[in-house]
């Protein structure tokens, strides 16, 4: 078996007022009645007015380049905005896709025109992205997809449709995992690219997928004979498989996979405290240590983005443990408070149950199923 190494990280002092200038910005956007703190902000809270407000903050882009947008900080420091903004349940949806994966997407394999027109947007808010690459047909076997991009004069032409595409309603483009030669049963994973989808274009059809709770973040994307310019082709024809891993990384291993119910245990151990409830509180202490391990793998892998070391593995190994997380806080909750879930609660505790119950079947999925990641796992850890 091969050992997998995370470093382990000491945030530098400095980051101390960073993430105070964050907490008060979250006080103040609470206090002016911005957003009501939820669970799954990162998903199902869309607000295009806070996304720009963290862009005029510098806070989407913060890795990246000053000549494209962003702000030439550190992983660590871009880790700290977005995990208190998560534990927050502040509503990042809108930005979210195009600042945690389009973006670098954009830097590692795009041209440089591409990076002076959509980098700037994304970094401001006021560009947002969605992905697709799941099909209807094709499960969890991805190599299976069947949309299919054939090479006209300047362009190409996509055919095609895309499921489980979160947040396509509000995005501007789509970044298109597609055929763009016939697939090769010797090499299942060659012949595909990526294509950046304009989804407002002639031939592009968003249906929307409703949740048990009404909500509506998966959509279905329909491509007729949509047509796609030269210049919007990401990285190389044929590469598109390598480009997509290279992306899980960002997507596997941050710490959306661990606190979409933060705001749940938040509110729970306030609750025990108010009420002096030690029985319960020696529970939650179970589950904080739970979580500060998943955090400290999670900075770990931040790190080792930063610092160019592949992470896929320990990436699908973070995201595995951190939705299973997730997934069993609603559970954890209900059985040391007597609270009924509603999300019409008038206690702010019931509620946030509520959305967790509701929205704990897709943790699992998104991003890549349990199943599909803990192969990724054990084939990356067993020596041949």
């Amino acid at each position: 078996m091969k050992a997998l190494q995370i470093p382990v990280v000491d945030l530098p002092k400095h980051t101390e007022d960073l993430r105070s200038e964050v907490r008060q910005f979250i006080k103040d956007e609470i206090a002016s009645g911005s957003f009501e703190p939820r669970c799954d902000s990162w998903l199902s809270g869309f607000s295009a007015g806070f996304s720009r407000k963290l862009g005029e903050q510098g806070w989407i882009g913060m890795t990246w380049p000053k000549k494209y947008g962003g702000g030439e900080r550190s992983s660590i420091e871009r880790y700290i905005v977005t995990e208190e903004l998560l534990s927050a349940g502040a509503p990042v949806a809108g930005h979210w896709i195009a600042d945690r994966q389009s973006g670098p997407l954009f830097l590692k394999f795009g041209t440089e025109e591409q990076r002076e027109f959509f980098l700037p947007k994304i970094a401001k808010g006021e560009c947002f992205f969605s992905i697709g690459l799941s099909e209807p047909n094709a499960g969890s076997d991805l190599a299976a997809l069947q949309t299919r991009a054939v090479k006209v004069d300047k362009g190409w032409i996509l055919n095609g449709s895309k499921i489980w595409t979160s947040g396509a309603h509000n995005a501007h483009y789509m970044i298109t995992l597609c055929r763009t030669s016939p697939m090769n049963p010797d090499n299942r994973h060659g012949g595909m690219s990526q294509l950046v989808v304009d989804l407002a274009a002639p031939g592009v059809t968003i249906r929307p997928i409703h949740l048990m709770t009404g909500e509506h973040h998966f959509n279905e994307v329909f491509m007729e004979d949509v047509f796609v310019p030269d210049d919007m082709v990401v990285g190389e024809i044929g590469n598109g498989w390598k480009q997509g891993m290279a992306e899980l990384a960002y997507e596997r291993s941050g710490p959306e996979r661990f606190l979409s119910t933060y705001p749940l245990l938040n509110e729970l151990t306030n609750s025990l405290l108010e009420n002096g409830d030690t029985k319960g509180l020696n529970e939650v202490s179970r589950v904080i240590s739970r979580l500060w391990t998943l955090r400290n793998m999670s900075l770990g892998i931040a790190q080792m983005l930063e610092d160019g070391i592949p992470s896929n593995i320990i990436a699908s190994l973070v995201k595995d443990q951190g939705t299973k997380f997730e997934q069993e806080m609603a559970e954890i909750a209900r059985l040391i408070v007597s609270v009924t879930p509603s999300t019409q609660s008038d206690s702010r505790l019931g509620r946030l149950m509520a959305q967790s119950i509701l929205q704990s079947p897709g943790f699992t999925l998104r991003g890549g199923t349990t199943e599909i990641l803990r192969g990724i796992v054990a084939k990356g850890v067993i020596q041949k």
